[in-house]
């Protein structure tokens, strides 16, 4: 630091330092869980609104979630370079807050059916619009969390002295639980705003307000930031060490290419090639890097499961029964027993399993756990497909795209005889037969001694024919979607005089109904009695609860892969390079969430178990592979190795260049392991 950042910096502590802590990070700290909530409680429901809202099949929705959920880790290297190189991490904070909110609102504003509903139906008249909007706001929403995320906490940390070691630690530690209370308030919210109705012309699921509290959420999160900015510590760009370390590697590349002829000699190490030019503890710390690096190339098959808990786990939740007697749970809402669990299990497995494992004298160390969280979430997801078997012998039959299916409604109150290409059913007065599946786009219908009529039938949808014992008096269009909310529904019925008659019926979790009035109902107290529901598709019978099993899970594998990997990361990384692992294991995090893209739209897979074995499959046989890299790995101590080379002459300097290879396992330090509890940022 310069005199004059070196006087503001004291400055500013004698200023607002309050029991030894920078009242600054009260501001950072309000503002992390204010874009926590904004965020985790957005893509809590993203995926039910492209699935009902945007009308997208669950592989197209599973895409473009998985699609943002990629971006959004693939940002945080742009940020880091933008903030170490040129802005500075307070000023990048702020631009890309304010990128942030916009894109909420967009999205937001995106989700209100009335702005192209011209005919007041319910549906958007122009889809085009809705997507263009919410695809323009997501892209800003993840330009603007990726990009703050490696900035916000190294900020933070910023905050403090050198002598204040410990208040860091604990500033960590708050930083960690703001994010996960974040985290669990959204997922819990957001699903219930999403289930209200709201509307100007008609109601509908209200996803405005689902997006628009993230949005006023991440506004407030900019706001307080913004108002500590005289409390704040801005230590200016200093340039970026990503940058650096590419251009090393670049330059090693090259200059082997360059000199591939066989009369140059071999060097032991390929970043040799790079000598030329570097010096050679940057290439020794280089190389240290690369080494973790190869390390991480299995690990994308963990997020790859471990995402689709928003995606296709939460579409698995829209088929299943969430009524838990006093309160019901949205689809959505079961994404929350996945911060439950992590808050309650990270205590656990620290104070008490690793511990008691090290008591057995079983040598679990970093590489194994993070073996056994893998092979943790290839049981969730055998457990899922278990669950998802179950759920398939409860679903009613969908038609194809080259079938239609039909349901033929009596609307007399007497026995109606009907012929169908010449199969005849006799159908009960106000009720309905079973549904009829046709390959054909026509089909020929005979109500009682009427003469036969040709009908069109409409290819992969259920309809409704409506019959009279004079013939055919329309259709209606089957609900292929959540049909029912699970709880009590009461209709109100007018008519021109006023007089109104009240009707209760009680629905299940994706159930669908057809109200039948006669044609003799009458307005009085017994009205409701005369009308009649006919049940289209059942309720869900398999219960929410199941689902508890596979997320316990995949919870437990989360606890000992991803906090143990963060932890091995920063006990192996040279301490100018902390930052460089972890854009690689954000990095991680992006492929992983590519590969469910591509599986989703490339696999094709019939059914959705099947789906969940591949990925399973897939994880296990990636877990065996990393634990045979994981047996040949030997732990170093970069902070050794780099003393190495400030005490050594020019000579010795180069010999130990060449020598990596340390056999000593040095475990990271109670003060490390509390910078990298920002597993969940």
């Amino acid at each position: 630091l310069s005199d004059k950042e070196e006087g503001k910096r004291k400055k500013s502590k004698s200023k607002v330092d309050c029991c030894g802590f920078p009242l600054s990070i009260f501001f950072i700290v309000v503002n992390e869980f204010c874009e926590r909530f904004s965020y985790y409680g957005m893509k809590a429901v993203l995926v039910l609104y492209f699935r009902y809202f945007l009308q997208w099949d669950d592989d197209l929705a599973t895409t473009i979630y998985h699609t943002f959920v990629a971006l959004c880790y693939l940002t945080p290297i742009l940020g880091a370079i933008v903030a170490d190189s040129w802005l500075g991490k307070f000023k990048t904070i702020v631009y890309l807050s304010v990128v942030y909110t916009i894109g909420q609102a967009i999205l937001a504003v995106s989700a209100i059916h009335d702005i192209t509903d011209l005919d007041h139906n319910g549906k958007p008249d122009s889809m085009a619009f809705h997507v263009a909007l919410s695809m323009v706001g997501l892209s800003l929403i993840a330009l603007g969390t990726g990009g703050i995320k490696p900035c916000v906490s190294a900020f933070g940390g910023d905050q403090f002295e050198d002598q204040q070691e410990k208040q860091r630690s604990t500033f960590f530690s708050i930083f960690y639980i703001s994010i996960n209370a974040g985290s669990l308030l959204s997922t819990l919210i957001t699903p219930i705003l999403r289930a209200q109705e709201c509307g100007i012309n008609s109601q509908q699921k209200c996803y405005p307000l689902a997006f628009g509290v993230p949005a006023v959420l991440m506004a407030v999160a900019l706001v307080v930031f913004i108002m500590g900015s005289n409390m704040y510590t801005k230590a200016a760009p200093k340039g970026n060490i990503m940058l650096e370390v590419c251009r090393c590697i670049g330059f090693a590349i090259k200059n082997r290419f360059q000199h591939r002829s066989k009369r140059y000699p071999k060097r032991e190490h390929w970043m040799d090639w790079a000598n030329e030019k570097y010096d050679k503890l940057l290439i020794a710390q280089v190389k240290i890097v690369l080494k973790v690096l190869f390390l991480y190339i299995p690990l994308p098959m963990f997020w790859a499961l471990f995402d689709q808990q928003g995606s296709r786990w939460t579409l698995q939740a829209t088929t299943m029964d969430g009524n838990f007697g006093a309160f019901k749970v949205e689809p959505d809402q079961m994404q929350i027993v996945n911060p439950l669990l992590i808050l309650a299990m990270v205590p656990l497995v620290d104070s008490v399993v690793y511990p008691l494992t090290k008591k057995c004298g079983l040598n679990f160390t970093p590489l194994r756990r993070m073996t056994v969280g893998m092979f943790m979430a290839g049981l969730a997801f055998i457990a899922a497909a278990l669950l998802q078997i179950q759920i398939d012998k409860t679903l009613p039959t969908f038609p194809s795209a080259s079938q239609s299916q039909v349901k033929f409604l009596n609307l007399e109150n007497s026995v109606l005889p009907v012929t169908v290409d010449g199969a005849t059913y006799s159908i009960q007065p106000f009720q309905a037969c079973q549904t009829l599946s046709f390959p054909s786009n026509t089909v020929t219908i005979a109500v009682g001694s009427r003469p036969p009529v040709t009908e069109t039938l409409l290819k992969g949808e259920r309809q409704t024919i409506l019959l009279t014992s004079t013939g055919i008096k329309g259709r209606v269009m089957g609900c292929r979607s959540l049909c029912a909310t699970g709880f009590l529904s009461t209709f109100l019925i007018s008519n021109r005089m006023g007089q109104i008659c009240e009707y209760s019926q009680s629905l299940g979790f994706g159930s669908s109904y057809t109200l039948l009035i006669p044609g003799d109902f009458s307005f009085g107290p017994e009205c409701a009695k005369t009308i009649r529901p006919i049940e289209d598709i059942k309720p869900n019978t398999v219960h929410m609860a199941w689902q508890i099993p596979q997320y316990f899970l995949m919870t437990t594998g989360e606890v000992v892969f991803s906090v143990t990997g963060l932890e091995f990361s920063y006990s192996q990384a040279p301490s100018n390079m902390k930052s460089v692992l972890q854009a690689g294991w954000l990095l991680t995090v992006a492929v992983g969430n590519i590969i469910v893209l591509i599986v989703a739209e490339a696999g094709q897979l019939p059914d959705q178990w099947a789906e969940y074995v591949l990925f399973a499959s897939l994880l296990i046989c990636v877990c065996v592979i990393f634990s045979i890299m994981a047996y040949f790995y030997t732990y170093i101590d970069p902070m050794e190795i780099e003393a190495q080379f400030a005490e050594g002459g020019p000579q010795d300097k180069e010999e130990k260049s060449k020598n990596l290879s340390m056999t000593d396992v040095i475990p990271a330090s109670e003060d490390k392991k509390s910078e990298v509890k920002q597993s969940r940022i």
